[in-house]
């Protein structure tokens, strides 16, 4: 593992840097355990919830569950991760499939290499695990939209999670191609799958009652035949369950009485803990929560005292890669999330073990009638020492390595661009220019989705952001060019604004109260097209001295220090593409020891 030392925190000015670094790649590679489907000759039931405790085959059987995505885990680590789930005396692997991911664009499927969700389905099964999945549509999981894809948003119309047939279309269609991969993985059929969850947390959405029902059709009809769950809050259990589908529970903090108002909706049921949340997730500008062990591991035991079964969310958090964090639903602005998604779970972002782990494995030994595996060795880390960016591109030399260019009257939001062969942009920036003949106020209208830097004649003059709504432009002779670099900061993904999340500008700009005009807007998402331009483009030698006026910094982030996966690099030169918004000290640092900010517990 290494760790990439984000030293100059959130970025603020157009530039664009090139580091070419010398690097030698660990890896460890586990060794195979039993399988879970290694009796599959003999099944004849499976998992049961027709009494108080479920039943595998007819003999009691215990949830021991842990979350740990695929997608948010580089694919070389995989088994390194089920490995250390497994020697944890954990015996239940669950996982979400993001739609977003696996179908970026409308008809575009993608199950391969990092996403191949039915090779990570097999790999948990060879390391002796049984799978509970979440297939969605819609998984929250801090994930940008909640793993919705962005492109559903072209629909003015949309009403995403209900039965409106542009989602309900949308779903069968995708469900279409998901479905007949996992189906034969079934435990009935010889494989680990022992449930399926419908949908996610849907009593805290609740806007269509006709919609669960569709779900839950959309599986069995496909050829999903093991057990089908829901999962809710405590609030959400009253509008989120469905007849004939068992309701599991989330929470923290043992609540009593939460449990009580199970038993009372769902008496003589087994009670699973679909969430037991072992931390928590962070936001840009907050402190990095976490869960005391002590804590963690006291509800635990009376969870299983309770002779309950539980699922750990999350076991082992990883990382939202890319783009692809979520945002908080909060008044009058969202907030954004952080790429660690570390969670304070007992694995950490890396991989490694954490307190909470070795506790959670004394704890689980006392349910399991044989020892437990050996614990996998620790990957081997290197901290290299600091390198220099002696290369750089501005922003707008990068313009021309962009696709072409939108000619617009009025502003159109990054979902509604005739980009991306008619699916818009999804995510990264897009950058809006116009021509103004005046200075004067600048007022956004609180149309900008999430922040713009604005430039006059690419000279930056000031941010715009759910806060900042006005500012003032120079004044000038004749026409200048006004170029706003508008961030998308992530979608919602919780919460009932979901029909509310299309980025860039979503509406007009104003200044001195007209409404401005004549737009060229580039999509900048940063895909791998416009990244492998950039490689090859000619690049300038870093000037000793910053070339773009600096920037009074914003809020600090609470993540110093971005995961840089071991399998990503390769022995010799590495390429390092850098975007800052602002330019600062010209050098990366490496460094052993994820700093994930100051703590605070988690309330």
């Amino acid at each position: 593992m290494i760790s990439l030392r984000n030293t100059h925190n959130k970025r603020r000015n157009a530039i664009i840097c090139l580091v070419i670094v010398g690097l030698i790649v660990y890896r460890y590679i586990g060794s195979s355990s039993m399988q879970a489907g290694e009796n599959r000759q003999s099944r004849t039931e499976g998992l049961s919830a027709n009494s108080s405790q479920f039943t595998l085959d007819g003999v009691a059987f215990r949830i021991l569950g842990g979350s740990a995505h695929y997608f948010r885990i580089p694919r070389a680590h995989w088994k390194d991760r089920l490995l250390k789930m497994k020697a944890c005396g954990l015996n239940t692997l669950t996982t979400y499939v993001p739609w977003n991911l696996h179908e970026p664009g409308r008809g575009q499927l993608h199950f391969q290499n990092q996403l191949d969700l039915e090779a990570y389905i097999r790999l948990a099964e060879e390391v002796g695990l049984w799978v509970i999945l979440r297939p969605g549509p819609y998984i929250c999981s801090e994930w940008d939209l909640g793993g919705l894809p962005s492109w559903l948003l072209r629909d003015k119309n949309m009403k995403l999670r209900t039965t409106y047939p542009g989602f309900t279309g949308a779903v069968n269609s995708f469900f279409d191609e998901l479905i007949p991969r996992v189906a034969p993985l079934q435990y009935m059929r010889g494989g680990p799958i022992i449930a399926v969850q419908v949908e996610n947390e849907y009593g805290s959405y609740a806007k269509d009652d006709r919609y669960m029902a569709f779900i839950k059709e959309a599986l069995l009809s496909r050829g999903i035949k093991e057990l089908l769950m829901t999962s809710d809050n405590r609030e959400g259990l009253k509008l989120g369950g469905l007849d004939g589908v068992l309701k599991t529970i989330n929470f923290q903090k043992l609540n009593p009485k939460a449990l009580q108002y199970l038993d009372a909706v769902q008496p003589q049921r087994p009670k699973l803990v679909m969430e037991y949340w072992s931390g928590w997730f962070d936001l840009w500008g907050d402190l990095h929560h976490v869960f005391p062990a002590e804590d963690m591991v006291a509800a635990v035991t009376e969870i299983l005292k309770h002779g309950m079964s539980i699922n750990l969310y999350m076991f082992h958090g990883g990382t939202n890669f890319g783009f692809m964090s979520g945002a908080l639903a909060l008044t009058p602005s969202p907030r954004a999330m952080v790429t660690s998604y570390d969670y304070d779970a007992p694995l950490s972002e890396a991989g490694d073990y954490t307190p909470k782990y070795h506790h959670l494995r004394d704890l689980f030994s006392q349910y399991h009638s044989e020892k437990l595996p050996e614990k996998p060795a620790l990957q081997r880390r290197k901290e290299y020492s600091a390198v220099d960016m002696h290369l750089h591109m501005p922003l707008w030399e990068t313009l021309k390595f962009a696709e072409e260019p939108v000619i617009s009257a009025a502003p159109v939001s990054m979902e509604n661009l005739p980009v991306n062969n008619g699916n818009g942009q999804s995510y990264g920036y897009t950058l809006y220019e116009t021509t103004v003949t005046s200075g004067g106020a600048l007022n956004s209208r609180n149309n900008i989705r999430d922040r713009a830097l604005v430039f006059v004649d690419q000279v930056y003059i000031g941010l715009l952001d759910y806060k900042t709504v006005e500012l003032a432009v120079p004044d000038g002779k004749g026409q200048r060019k006004l170029s706003l670099l508008v961030e998308n900061c992530g979608r919602v993904n919780y919460g009932k604004a979901l029909d509310e999340q299309r980025k860039g500008l979503v509406g007009d700009i104003v200044l001195n109260n007209v409404q401005l005009r004549g737009f060229t807007i580039y999509s900048l998402d940063m895909n791998p097209t416009f990244i492998n331009r950039l490689s090859r483009a000619p690049w300038k030698s870093r000037p000793n001295k910053p070339s773009l006026p600096g920037i009074p910094p914003g809020p600090a982030d609470p993540s110093k220090t971005l995961y840089l996966p071991g399998p990503w690099l390769h022995s010799g030169l590495n390429e390092v593409i850098v975007f800052e918004e602002q330019e600062a000290a010209a050098k990366l640092q490496f460094t052993k020891s994820p700093d994930l900010g100051m703590t605070v517990d988690v309330q």
